[in-house]
């Protein structure tokens, strides 16, 4: 029986760990605590037997502060396990700021806000010649999109038209893993939908779906955002997966924020 260690078990690493359990997988996971399913992160004893087990190994941890937690205190017992295939979910923030021209996995990294994310990027992909990296782009599925904000009047719109983003359905990431693991050679791949737009669509759209109003085309500086968020609209780009569909044979089900929303009524 196939056997995936997923360390971090967060919104797309769980829908990955369901998918993969009803084919039959067995499902180690790692969580910053124990619970009924998890091994907690700190139990080196029973981490680092998980990753001598397993055939997969799957990382979904984002740096804290200018680290890779996993790197830092598992990466050389990872390094050196018998798994046949081994990934980690990156991020498109990678890219940096294109000023809205196309990036793909050639282009250039370690540019913007996440230089510590790009550092660990790179050091997921030294650490094993059977790496995959997803490098992925804003995240969206059921209870985590636009439809959520517009229902509980968290939704902004920004004057900013010439901003691009690319985005991809949750579901759609948790497919373009699975065909990883049957397909295509080790390396980097991002996994977008089809149509990088401005976020004002997806808003707008939301609002259609829910027979809400749209909310008031407002500047940067009078939606009074988080830093967080505010950091969102300093990149711009169009993100290919030109590559996920060449090797691994994956095409988006929900090739545009169009066809998600729906689906995530």
């Amino acid at each position: 029986m196939p056997h995936m260690l997923i360390l971090g078990l967060g919104y797309t690493a769980s829908r990955l760990a369901t998918r993969l359990r009803a084919e039959g997988w067995q499902i180690t996971s790692v969580r910053r605590t124990a619970n009924a399913d998890a091994i907690a992160f700190d139990d080196e004893s029973a981490v680092r037997t998980a990753i001598a087990q397993a055939t997969h190994i799957l990382s979904s941890v984002p740096p804290e502060g200018d680290a890779d937690p996993v790197l830092t205190r598992y990466g050389a017992a990872i390094a050196a396990a018998p798994a046949i295939w081994t990934g980690y979910l990156s991020s498109t923030g990678v890219y940096g700021d294109a000023a809205g021209a196309w990036v793909d996995e050639s282009s250039s990294i370690g540019f913007g806000r996440r230089a510590a994310r790009a550092q660990a990027d790179a050091d997921w992909g030294a650490l094993r010649p059977d790496m995959r990296r997803f490098r992925l782009p804003g995240i969206y599925g059921p209870g985590r999109s636009a439809l959520d904000r517009v229902r509980e009047g968290r939704a902004h719109r920004i004057d900013l038209p010439d901003q691009i983003f690319s985005r991809a359905h949750v579901d759609d990431i948790v497919a373009g893993v699975i065909a990883s693991l049957h397909r295509g050679p080790p390396g980097i791949y991002n996994l977008s939908d089809d149509l990088p737009c401005a976020q004002n669509r997806l808003i707008e759209t939301a609002c259609v779906l829910l027979g809400q109003p749209v909310p008031p085309l407002l500047t940067l500086e009078e939606a009074q955002l988080s830093p967080m968020a505010r950091a969102f609209y300093a990149e711009n780009r169009r993100v290919a997966n030109g590559r996920a569909k060449r090797l691994l044979g994956w095409s988006p089900l929900y090739p545009t924020y169009r066809e998600g929303l729906r689906a995530c009524l």
